[in-house]
């Protein structure tokens, strides 16, 4: 405001002797009869209407108005104690995923009462809206703003963390829903608009393209379902939950999060795409809950070195590192090993569209399946069952044998030892894990460079199973030559293949 006075003030003072045109001044003399008087200056000046034609790129005016009635502003009052504003260190390190909230003094945690903006998205013209699971999480009280000002609480209907895309509803009628797209068509260098209430400054528009798709792996648990659109479009703390739309003004995804370091905009945000947000909303709204369907699997993307390891001539697919006892992938003949390249008749390009494509999948299905098991292609039918949990081993009993370390020759500077039940409780090793614990790793050797680390466990060396250290020094012993070694370990994130590259000694 301090700007804006000393502008006014600066005019004022400029107001009889010329014209201020974008904040410099043009004169033209009156006074006096001067002979060297020169004559006014000529401005060019156009007053025909902007042109608004989209496809010629000088407005997005016309999308903007269709947008913006579809999108929300939500502010929560939170019930504090464990809330989602986090810690002071949680928002300004690394992802600042959760930045649907005006914190301006950044506190440790939330207290009763606390307020939280951030944006929503209307999909019905009954009051159906879409936001982020982290906008309502821990709410007390609810309250939506629309574009005309009318404000109504809301109700959360159900909440998906995995996605972080929650359900809210206002009884409200006649509303502007917005028109989805189809997000799996959406390129990398595709403009988008992004449309929410940053800052709590009202509702904003920006503009910026496509700059990635399927980015993954920005969660800290790694186990929610991950498929965002990256834009450069400006997307700060209060966006979340706002509309990316494309220039027809239909919804591509839901802003969601940012990469800074500063905890603005730094041109690095990203959004859940509108496909994944209509699976959630409809199975919200359906059952109250999302039903995921289960396959029995872990699964590891195939890097080169593991597909020349297993003897598998193709760049694309997701390993299976473990199949489930009695799961619908056991029942169905997938096995350790095998290299899932379709699913339902789609392609697989890693480990994470398989995930999202199984978790898409009604419980009940039947599946056809195509793996590459050692570079031959099957074709089966999974009939997947609900997840309810966080998939584990069955049980064993426990495999005890002595405790002499040896050495191995294929894994070199590798040393291992029997896994007794004494190491098993010491390291919170499930009983039925089997197989020889890495005790020692030479910084420098392959292993090392491969991943392998100490505390793994190794459970199978090329596909022969490892039941103790004697094993593990069989099955690598006196290899030599130049080629790979598959072996497979467990560690507290579960089991998975690595390869290492045979070395010259």
């Amino acid at each position: 405001m301090k700007a804006n006075k000393r502008s006014l003030g600066w005019m004022a003072a400029v107001a009889g002797v010329g014209l201020v045109v974008s904040g410099s001044a043009v004169f033209s003399a009156v006074t006096g009869n001067d002979n060297n008087q020169k004559p006014p200056l000529s401005l060019k000046y156009d007053n025909t209407q902007i042109n608004r034609d989209t496809t010629q790129g000088h407005s997005y005016n016309p999308i903007v108005q269709k947008v913006t009635p579809s999108v929300v502003q939500v502010y929560v009052t939170t019930k504090g104690g464990n809330g989602n504003m986090g810690t002071n260190q949680d928002l300004q390190d690394q992802l600042r995923r959760f930045f649907g909230r005006q914190f301006p003094q950044m506190p440790e945690q939330q207290t009763p009462g606390e307020k939280a903006l951030g944006s929503g998205i209307i999909i019905s013209s009954d009051g159906y809206i879409l936001t982020n699971n982290h906008v309502v999480q821990n709410a007390r009280t609810i309250q939506v703003k629309l574009t005309d000002n009318r404000t109504f609480s809301g109700k959360v209907i159900g909440t998906d963390p995995a996605t972080d895309v929650a359900l809210v509803k206002i009884d409200a009628d006649n509303l502007q829903p917005i028109t989805f797209a189809d997000s799996d068509q959406a390129e990398v260098g595709d403009v988008v608009l992004a449309v929410g209430d940053p800052f709590g400054i009202g509702q904003t528009v920006t503009e910026g393209i496509i700059s990635a798709k399927n980015r993954q792996g920005l969660s800290e648990d790694g186990q929610s379902d991950e498929a965002f659109i990256q834009t450069d479009a400006a997307i700060n703390p209060g966006n979340s939950g706002g509309a990316l739309v494309d220039t027809n003004g239909r919804l591509v995804g839901m802003n969601t999060a940012i990469l800074s370091r500063s905890g603005g905009n730094q041109g690095i945000g990203f959004a859940v795409p509108s496909d994944l947000c209509r699976w959630v909303a409809d199975s919200l709204i359906k059952n109250g809950k999302v039903e995921r369907g289960m396959l029995g699997v872990t699964i590891q993307q195939l890097s080169p070195e593991l597909a020349k390891a297993m003897n598998v001539h193709r760049t694309t697919g997701a390993v299976v590192a473990d199949v489930t006892p009695n799961s619908p992938a056991d029942k169905a003949g997938i096995k350790d090993g095998d290299v899932v390249v379709q699913f339902d008749n789609k392609p697989i390009e890693d480990e994470n569209s398989l995930k999202l494509m199984v978790a898409e999948s009604s419980p009940g299905k039947v599946v056809p399946i195509q793996i590459d098991r050692n570079g031959q292609t099957l074709n089966l039918n999974v009939t997947l069952e609900e997840l309810s949990q966080k998939n584990t081993l069955a049980k064993n009993e426990p495999n005890s044998n002595g405790n002499d370390a040896q050495q191995n020759d294929a894994l070199h500077g590798v040393g291992v030892q029997d896994l007794d039940r004494q190491t098993k409780e010491e390291m919170n090793i499930p009983a039925n894990v089997r197989g020889a614990i890495i005790t020692q790793v030479d910084p420098s050797s392959p292993s090392a460079e491969a991943g392998l680390k100490e505390g793994d466990v190794i459970q199978e060396i090329n596909h022969q199973p490892v039941r103790n250290a004697e094993d593990a020094d069989r099955l690598t012993a006196n290899k030599g030559g130049k080629g790979e070694t598959l072996v497979k370990v467990w560690n507290q994130n579960g089991s998975h293949y690595v390869a290492v590259q045979e070395g010259n000694d």
